[in-house]
């Protein structure tokens, strides 16, 4: 069916928009004036799990945003997880409003896909990034080594994984989504050149958030 292929936003919102459907049939039938409140819960639920078409750069040096969002941090530190190296840490909020779709940053191999989990902090709380359930991703690719982490926040619950570890992504590729507010932190090397500063609004596989320059680990 058109719209719930593989990798598909609406795919993964089939549930919801069933239980939406039976509800407002159901308030239809007794609460004729109730049923539009599901009418409009129905609305924003096909909204919220919209996956527009985006197009990456073509200079292949930048690397682009993992979500859509605000850029609520660019710092240095050192990823704890899986390469455990110095980084500059580039982390984007995501509202209700913004697509949770997530996208590749960089065109590699995927050789780590990590589930850790955590509590559920607001995803604007820098505390998020340490204690809430989250999923880590390493991508190998040409010219640099870069890691997604995708962060639940407290109405997020539910990080939904399309790849694994040995698939091959395209930049700006999906590879996975968040379910309703959360937060994408993207950790590129430390001689990237960063693109992006606090404030800005970003696009997933679209915005240029560094240039990278060559292949480091």
């Amino acid at each position: 069916m058109v719209g719930l292929r593989k990798n598909s936003a609406l795919r993964e919102g089939w549930v919801i928009f069933l239980v939406l459907f039976i509800l407002w049939g159901g308030l239809l039938f007794y609460f004729p004036w109730a049923s539009l409140l599901a009418i409009v819960a129905f609305a924003f639920t096909i909204y919220f799990f919209r996956d527009p078409e985006r197009l990456a750069p073509g200079d292949a040096t930048l690397a682009v945003a993992a979500a859509d969002g605000r850029i609520v941090a660019v710092e240095e530190m050192e990823e704890p997880e899986v390469l455990k190296m110095r980084m500059k840490r580039v982390s984007i909020f995501l509202s209700v409003l913004d697509v949770h779709v997530n996208r590749a940053p960089v065109g590699g191999r995927i050789t780590a896909s990590e589930e850790r989990k955590g509590s559920y902090l607001d995803a604007r709380d820098p505390r998020s990034s340490e204690k809430n359930a989250a999923r880590l991703w390493v991508i190998e690719g040409d010219l640099a080594t870069v890691a997604v982490r995708q962060i639940t926040g407290a109405i997020a619950r539910r990080i939904v994984p399309w790849s694994r570890v040995g698939d091959t992504l395209r930049r700006g590729e999906k590879f996975g989504m968040i379910r309703f507010g959360s937060r994408t932190e993207i950790y590129l090397p430390m001689d990237a050149e960063i693109l992006v500063k606090e404030g800005d609004k970003v696009k997933a596989g679209e915005t240029p958030v560094a240039r990278l320059k060559g292949n480091t680990r």
